[in-house]
């Protein structure tokens, strides 16, 4: 007969990451509900969420509203996690939470730079923090999805990239900018002399996408950030732009050029046509291109 300890069963936050990775969701996603069934667990005293329930859940969604005064959309994130927490990983129906009181969803209309003001920001960056924000604008690229593409999803002679596992873990298809072409390929050039020096050396990794305990990116999100805020002050914007003010900026120049809403709801991969109206209400002409009665004066 075997005698020993028995190994201990896994850890909570253990089990959650593992039931987020056998569905496939992103990274963003597993470091965002791991963060708030975290902070769930800290408000409540460290008590494991196995003896708590739908009133605990209540109060921290409720504490989150009244007291941390959180966005609408921050509080849904934050019901999400708890919500895979319990079903997927507890195995357990919440109830009704009606209680909760809702943070409010205030209409607020994207930051959009003009044409003039994207190539004052562009001509403050170079290397490959340009053509990063060149994709960002030019492709209607994410950030993240921008640092996750691979040479195989850009195909320079159809003149497009394939965006894989995207929000919603969906693929897509947008254009690549011509006037973006020259510095990549020399920076693919340049890329693969590096790649083929770490292989001679014994390293060479590469990032893979459902790899991620061993994910390492060869330039981190903050660092772009940074470069487009230093970038966007230099240029002398008064806009508060980020990276993704990029992304905005790409849709409603799009319409204005003339394409129709759902072109450019596919190509920025909104699962409702709703999401893309937004962009509507940004163009330099109103809403929905209609002169004002005041120009006819």
């Amino acid at each position: 007969m075997l005698t020993g300890s028995q190994p201990s069963p896994p850890k909570l936050l253990d089990r959650v990451r593992a039931a987020i990775r056998v569905r496939h969701f992103s990274r963003r996603t597993e470091e965002a509900y791991l963060g708030w069934i975290r902070r769930f667990i800290r408000f409540h005293g460290l008590r494991h969420p196995a003896d708590l329930g739908a009133a605990e859940v209540g109060a921290f969604l409720t504490h989150l509203a009244v007291k941390e005064e959180v966005s609408a959309s921050t509080q849904n994130q934050a019901l999400s996690a708890l919500l895979f927490l319990y079903r997927a990983v507890l195995r357990r129906e919440l109830g009704a939470l009606d209680a909760v009181v809702r943070a409010r969803r205030p209409a607020v209309l994207p930051v959009v730079l003009t044409r003039e003001e994207v190539a004052a920001v562009l001509r403050q960056l170079d290397g490959v923090m340009w053509i990063v924000a060149a994709l960002l604008y030019g492709s209607g690229l994410r950030l993240r999805e921008c640092l996750e593409l691979r040479v195989k999803d850009v195909d320079f002679a159809a003149g497009e990239i394939v965006v894989r596992g995207g929000k919603g873990r969906k693929d897509r298809v947008t254009m690549l900018p011509a006037m973006v072409v020259p510095r990549l390929t020399g920076h693919l050039a340049a890329v693969r002399a590096q790649h083929e020096t770490d292989l001679a050396a014994g390293e060479g990794r590469v990032v893979l996408p459902e790899a991620l305990a061993r994910t390492r990116f060869h330039l981190h999100e903050s660092a772009v950030q940074r470069a487009v805020t230093t970038a966007v002050r230099r240029a002398g914007l008064a806009k508060r732009a980020s990276c993704h003010t990029f992304r905005h900026s790409f849709a409603p120049h799009l319409l204005e050029a003339g394409y129709d809403i759902r072109t450019v709801q596919e190509l920025l991969g909104h699962a409702n046509v709703s999401t893309t109206m937004v962009y509507t209400h940004v163009l330099n002409r109103g809403g929905l291109g209609v002169r004002s009665p005041a120009d006819r004066l």
